[in-house]
């Protein structure tokens, strides 16, 4: 060490993967009023790579490299819909590691270009379901087993889980001051809604969970019906929409669960930008939904927390353009049923 360095300082302050985690939870003025509820969102944009699924790769990260999965220098390839893969690359940076993004070339261009940006190596593949040998998931784990590179396998990895249970969950809970009622997040690969409720259960069993899902995704048949053989549509929702139990989701039971149309989320996510000042993502209107749901069903004085997942600059050209909109039969100044 240089003689001039502060040891002291060293041990303060660190790196970016440092500061994952411990985000505000905002008061939604609009939902809380319009329900006699406090509806409340975890401001997950303000962590370093901008959005929930920093916790997932910080937490999977850390925990490979205490197996001695991850070694320095060593390269971490994903299958992810952008955003663990932009938290995979800048946590990944800040340790030292390279990231390679397997990616559905059906998501939003501003993700791709963020990861090029970010020093990711990209590789845009055909959307393909999930039983299909070529579904973006497998062909990240193909190529870890044939460069000898680390999977992350954010689906069934538990430590993705784990993150938001030594996280999420105890921040919710202390920044709540220990009455929140209910947690809304839907599903990507599972490890947000699992850990996070899990914690809060262990907390207080009485806390209810809920499930908001997309159309086409398959959790909200299984949550309800037992079954994820429902096909009932589609969604321009990114990042979210499971059609299998995840290895995050076993054990998971939730108290609710509902299906959100793409209209209803959108019209949320647009009224909490032009009076709130809030810029989001179509999955975070799709969980503000579900506290919305639950709060009409259950009436007026619960404490209702969920997920602002990240913000709309990554769907600008979709979400906030009027002629994607207008071709898509979105209309951004539809009514929010329950919010007046």
């Amino acid at each position: 060490m240089p003689d001039n360095q502060n040891p002291k300082i060293k041990s303060l302050h660190g790196g970016i993967d440092r500061y994952v985690g411990r985000t505000p939870l905002i008061r939604l003025c609009g939902p809380s009023e319009a329900t006699g509820c406090e509806i409340l969102g975890k401001a997950e944009w303000m962590n370093p790579g901008g959005s929930v699924k920093d916790r997932a790769a910080w937490g999977m990260i850390l925990a490979a490299e205490a197996e001695g999965q991850l070694k320095p220098g060593a390269t971490i390839v994903e299958g992810t819909a952008g955003n663990t893969g932009i938290g995979l690359t800048v946590i990944g940076a800040a340790r030292g590691y390279r990231t390679v993004i397997v990616i559905p070339e059906t998501q939003s261009p501003e993700k791709l270009q963020l990861l090029r940006a970010l020093g990711a190596e990209v590789l845009p593949v055909p959307e393909k379901p999930f039983r299909d040998p070529d579904n973006y998931n497998k062909i990240a784990k193909r190529l870890a087993e044939e460069n000898g590179w680390f999977w992350a396998n954010q689906f069934d990895n538990t430590a993705n889980r784990d993150a938001h249970f030594k996280t999420t969950g105890p921040e919710i809970w202390e920044q709540t001051d220990r009455c929140v009622d209910a947690f809304s997040a839907s599903v990507g690969t599972g490890g947000t809604l699992a850990g996070t409720g899990l914690f809060l259960k262990q907390r207080n069993p009485k806390i209810a969970l809920i499930c908001p899902d997309p159309y086409g995704a398959a959790m909200w048949s299984w949550f309800t019906h037992g079954h994820t053989e429902d096909n009932d549509g589609d969604s321009f929702a990114e990042g979210i929409g499971q059609s299998r139990v995840t290895e995050n989701l076993k054990g998971l039971h939730v108290d609710a669960s509902y299906r959100i149309p793409d209209q209803e989320a959108l019209s949320i996510i647009h009224r909490l930008l032009l009076e709130e000042g809030i810029f989001l993502g179509l999955s975070s209107g799709i969980n503000v939904a579900g506290a919305l749901r639950f709060a009409r069903e259950r009436g007026p004085g619960l404490t209702i927390a969920t997920i602002l997942c990240d913000t709309g600059a990554k769907y600008q050209s979709k979400l906030y353009n009027p002629d994607w909109l207008a071709a898509n039969g979105l209309d951004p100044k539809a009514p929010v049923p329950g919010w007046k």
